[in-house]
């Protein structure tokens, strides 16, 4: 008597390599670390670095959402960390502005 086992199920069966959890097997944004760097710099030191985070997360989130790449944290935190260092840069600027006014009118 012949046993005839099924075929294996699509995508390879139980020991496949499965994708990696919310990725699809998609690459993760290339400039992800550097958005990441990027807006630790602007919240620590450098305003204009953060504004540049701030502005390149955005075009990475848009790409991913388009789906051309696996969502990551690296952008997404930077992204975030650019918000938070230009808002910073700004409210100093101001009170840098506002000092320098009150100290010109005494």
């Amino acid at each position: 008597m012949s046993y005839n086992q099924p075929p294996p199920p699509p995508g390879g069966g139980y020991g496949a390599p499965q994708p990696a959890y919310g990725g699809g097997g998609q690459a993760e944004h290339p400039q992800g670390t550097t958005i990441l760097i990027l807006g630790i710099v602007g919240l620590v030191c450098c305003g204009i670095a953060a504004i540049v985070a701030w502005i390149m997360g955005n075009k990475a989130q848009a790409e991913i959402d388009a789906g051309q790449y696996a969502p990551t944290s690296t952008v997404k935190i930077g992204r975030i960390l650019g918000m938070v260092g230009t808002i910073l840069t700004a409210l100093g600027l101001v009170f840098y502005l506002l000092f320098f006014v009150l100290l010109a009118s005494s």
